[in-house]
């Protein structure tokens, strides 16, 4: 994105959001390393998720594609899993990227930008599976958000634009009544804003959801930030990003940095976004019955 402004098992689910496993589950992702779109370390984290979706009785689909980089050709892959809901028409996407940024110059391991996204869809998975959802929620994990090498023209988000494209050509956009994107949701020092770009109905019904939770980590404060949900917003699908780009502040930041790893990130911080995303759900799914 850009602004302009270890492999064992997790314990058995329990209800609600919880924190901890996520943060287990964020330890694991980091451990495998860097995890650059195309890469060995990409490849293990899809086998991690998939692993954790079995476990959840989730079933994943694969949705492979080859993408066009200032390094040439190389081989993604977006992973969907999909939860049922009492209307079979309609859905609410969640989504994340799994990837993370390429460097030469030290490996980079991503714990808030791209590990923190992935562990909480895999701990939302675990909770929505065993919730009446109104829709079907898909929980969408997407390769390639980062830049091969630098964020300009097409280089960046492309498992969002693939996609979009795929749903495009299949007749199957409509189908989508909102994309909730969650980045660098992981940080110790939380602050998330208000995503300009972003749809305001989702932007209000998220807010709400954390001032009734008593979440002070959700400000009144606006940011724009360029990230996979503009893919979904120029094909009209109410989309919004939960992010905390700052990180942890505007005077300093790890992002991107060698120094993003697991100590800069809390269970706090995604137990928090996560208990908002599912407070959120019923505003969302009550739009998403209307239709758009």
């Amino acid at each position: 994105m850009a602004s302009t402004a270890c492999l064992y098992g997790v314990q058995a689910p329990s209800p609600g959001f919880d924190g901890a496993r996520a943060y287990e589950d964020l330890r694991q992702i980091v451990a495998i390393g860097p995890r650059p779109a195309g890469s060995p370390g990409a490849a293990a984290t899809r086998e991690y998720v998939t692993r954790q979706m079995k476990a959840a009785g989730i079933a994943t689909e694969a949705q492979a594609f080859e993408a066009e980089t200032p390094a040439g050709r190389l081989k993604m892959v977006n992973l969907r899993a999909t939860i049922p809901g009492a209307a079979r028409q309609g859905r609410i996407i969640i989504a994340g990227h799994y990837d993370t940024k390429r460097f030469s110059e030290f490996p980079f391991v991503g714990a808030n930008d791209g590990g923190s996204s992935t562990a909480l869809l895999v701990e939302l998975a675990r909770v929505l599976k065993n919730r009446r959802n109104a829709v079907p929620i898909e929980l969408l994990f997407l390769d390639g958000e980062e830049a091969v090498a630098e964020w300009s023209g097409n280089d960046h988000t492309y498992g969002s634009r693939y996609y979009v494209d795929a749903a495009r050509t299949a007749g199957t956009l409509k189908d989508i009544r909102a994309m909730i994107l969650v980045d660098m949701i992981g940080d110790r020092e939380l602050v998330i804003k208000r995503e300009t770009n972003s749809t305001p109905w989702l932007t209000d019904a998220i807010w709400a959801a954390a001032k009734r939770l008593k979440r002070p980590e959700f400000v009144d404060v606006p940011t724009t930030v360029e990230d996979d949900h503009l893919e979904f917003l120029a094909a009209g699908v109410p989309s919004v990003d939960v992010i905390d780009l700052e990180y942890p502040d505007a005077t300093y930041r790890y992002w991107h940095t060698r120094e993003d790893t697991l100590d800069k990130c809390s269970a706090g911080s995604l137990e928090a976004v996560g208990r908002v995303l599912i407070e959120a759900l019923p505003a969302m799914e009550k739009a998403a019955g209307r239709g758009r």
